[in-house]
This record gives C-alpha cells, sequence and structure tokens, in this order.
C-alpha cells in the first residue's frame, strides 16, 4: 500500500473525529443520549473511523502502538453488527475522552507519512 493511500484512510478518521466533534458540540451527556439524529451521526462516523483503522497496515500499526487500533475496529464491528445494544453513556465516554486522543496520535502520523509530492 502506497503513502498516499494510506493517508486517505488517516484523513477519513481525522474527518470522522471531526465531525463528531461538530455534532457533540455543546451538548450535555443527556443530550446527546436523548437526540436520536446526533447519536446515529456519531455513530455512522465511528463506523467510518474504524473502517479506516481496518485498513491500516499491520506493521505501520506497530509503529504506532500506543494507538488502540483492535479496540477501534472492535468497536465498529459493535456498532454495525449490535447498534441497538449500544450505550450512549459508553458511547459519551469514547467521543468526549478518547477521540481527542486518537485526533492527536493520527495527526502526528500523518503528517509523518505525507506522500511525496510526484506521488
Amino acid at each position: 500500500m502506497s503513502k498516499r493511500e494510506i493517508t486517505f484512510f488517516l484523513d477519513d478518521i481525522l474527518e470522522g473525529i471531526g465531525a463528531i466533534e461538530d455534532y457533540i458540540s455543546g451538548l450535555s451527556e443527556e443530550e446527546f443520549a436523548s437526540d436520536r439524529k446526533t447519536f446515529d451521526a456519531v455513530i455512522r462516523n465511528l463506523e467510518v473511523i474504524g473502517e479506516a483503522c481496518s485498513n491500516i497496515p499491520d506493521t505501520l500499526r506497530e509503529q504506532y502502538a500506543r494507538i488502540p487500533w483492535r479496540k477501534i475496529v472492535g468497536l465498529r464491528n459493535v456498532v454495525i453488527h449490535h447498534y441497538f445494544g449500544v450505550d450512549p453513556e459508553t458511547v459519551w465516554f469514547i467521543i468526549t475522552k478518547q477521540l481527542p486522543e486518537l485526533r492527536e496520535q493520527i495527526e502526528k502520523m500523518r503528517l509523518t507519512l505525507k506522500p511525496p509530492e510526484n506521488e
């Protein structure tokens, strides 16, 4: 896989995080849990983030071992296959406490993988 292809997946992750941040901006946990449209939009972006993470090669995942790749992909599988059992409180914790750290790590990764101009 080329650096360019990998950066597309990293961009998908960053875009998903950005969308989630926009959706929940100004909301309390209670407002989030009761707002079905926002909850659905957040879940959809968690699916995209998980799918993008599943496409990052293992060799690269090993270089960025601080990122919980398997957990992120696992979350994607849970929200797709067990959607009705997804707990809003757990999702809130993930999106408010864990996504900011993921953004930071992916941004660092993205900078180191900037593809050459001619690629």
